[in-house]
């Protein structure tokens, strides 16, 4: 049986993946976001990068038969499956700033900056050196005019993506603590890490 990995509404979790190992991302309830970073586990300053991402791929929506490549300019993973298909890879992780320039939130507001910073601070990773995250089952559009608009997820209770390991990692998962990018209310992610030969 695997062992299904829970991340509890607005918090992070950071766990080592190898080479070649699968690694399934799950939205138990549906329209929950989850960021995802990465890192070479050897060297932590090879880390996973958007801009190379879209560049390669040519492609701003990453989805199945895509690699996510690195700011040196190696695969890190590739999607093998993704029952959603919509995920982002334009928006930095929301932060305390995010709340209060977009929200005019005042106060204490759980962020994904603060939980993959917290997550990845035992490893001796800095917020500074934390990249811009893929944001999966993030819903962003954009119009003709490049105008963005984040609406709910488009995925539904089950939902999942699969990862295949390029080189040894360490990954960082989070369910998002911004409102609008779930629909307006926050629920648990799930993850399950796997041999790809079992």
């Amino acid at each position: 049986m695997k062992a299904v990995n829970l991340i509890e509404k607005q918090s992070g979790r950071a766990f080592k993946l190898n080479k070649g190992n699968i690694l399934t991302v799950i939205d138990p309830e549906g329209q929950q976001v989850s960021d995802m970073v990465l890192f070479n586990i050897n060297d932590l300053n090879e880390k996973l990068s958007s801009g190379k991402s879209l560049d390669f791929e040519e492609s701003i929506l990453l989805t199945k038969g895509n690699f996510l490549w690195s700011n040196r300019s190696n695969k890190m993973v590739k999607i093998i499956e993704d029952t959603n298909g919509r995920n982002d890879f334009l928006l930095a992780p929301c932060s305390k700033e995010t709340f209060e320039i977009m929200y005019k939130f005042k106060g204490y507001h759980p962020s994904c900056l603060e939980n993959l910073h917290k997550n990845l601070k035992p490893f001796g990773i800095l917020i500074d050196d934390i990249p811009t995250a893929f944001n999966i089952f993030m819903n962003v559009q954009f119009d003709e005019n490049g105008k963005i608009t984040v609406l709910p997820p488009t995925s539904k209770a089950g939902d999942y993506i699969q990862f295949e390991a390029q080189m040894d990692l360490l990954v960082c998962l989070t369910s998002c603590s911004a409102e609008d990018s779930n629909g307006g209310s926050f629920k648990t992610i799930q993850y399950v890490v796997e041999s790809k030969h079992l």
